[in-house]
């Protein structure tokens, strides 16, 4: 009881304060306001404003947005990440390199990879479109050109098909008629499994070196000891003597060149 008629003087208080507070600025006298200077204004965009420009923001900051998809979705990203963890898990390092080194390195061999691809769209559409020789939409049209080769070279045909049929639509004469919404996912899919297979590639010599450590192990007597505490020194060794940092690049980056 003593709580409760607590909390109902306290809940009083608080109203009686309230309506204090309420009655002062009804009753405060209003302060003359000055006009503001028209030279400290900062303009805002409105109906004055070239509607072209607030297109070209927008687009802007839809672009910034959507960039890391597009990234991930339409370049070599994701194959060369998921090769790396394959890589990182056949060693058995789950945290050697981390997370941050891998996105990293993958983000950097992507833009080698992708060079050549980007040197088009900058030259065929973006400049034409900068210097005002090209609208948007033809310059997006363009820019669609090169990207849309790289995929295409990429993308297995089983895949592709697969897409075309799931879409339910006449398939494509030419490789223009083709929509970068059944271009772009079985693109996806096809470096995923082209990832898979590059992994499965690189677990069998670090396989076979834990296989031998396990058995020299149990042959010895040795079951209470850890075989991949015995097994990375050796993997290690092996992947350094066969300069496996190079060879994994120049195999990536060749795969993506064919």
């Amino acid at each position: 009881m003593r709580r409760s008629s607590f909390a109902i003087k306290l809940l009083a208080a608080a109203l009686a304060l309230l309506v204090f507070g309420a009655v002062a600025a009804h009753a405060a006298p209003a302060i003359p306001t000055q006009p503001a200077d028209p030279s400290l204004q900062v303009p805002l965009p409105g109906n004055n404003q070239d509607p072209g420009t607030n297109l070209s923001i927008l687009a802007l900051f839809t672009l910034i947005t959507l960039g890391p998809s597009l990234l991930i979705m339409m370049t070599g990203f994701t194959r060369i990440l998921i090769v790396l963890g394959f890589l990182r898990n056949a060693l058995g390092t789950p945290s050697i390199p981390p997370n941050q080194v891998l996105v990293g390195f993958s983000l950097f061999m992507t833009i080698f990879v992708m060079g050549p691809t980007f040197s088009q769209m900058n030259t065929q559409a973006l400049q034409p479109y900068l210097d005002g020789k090209m609208d948007a939409k033809t310059a997006i049209q363009t820019a669609q050109e090169p990207i849309r080769d790289f995929m295409l070279k990429q993308t297995g045909r089983s895949e592709l098909a697969m897409f075309v049929k799931l879409s339910r639509k006449p398939p494509p004469k030419t490789k223009d008629d083709l929509p970068l919404t059944t271009l772009v996912p079985a693109f996806m899919i096809s470096e995923v499994k082209t990832a898979f297979q590059i992994g499965f590639l690189i677990y069998i010599p670090f396989l076979i070196i834990d296989l031998v450590v396990a058995s020299t192990l149990m042959s010895m007597g040795m079951m209470m000891l850890p075989p991949a505490m015995i097994s990375l020194p050796f993997k290690l060794l092996l992947f350094v003597l066969v300069d496996g940092w190079s060879l994994l690049a120049e195999n990536l980056v060749a795969g993506f060149h064919l």
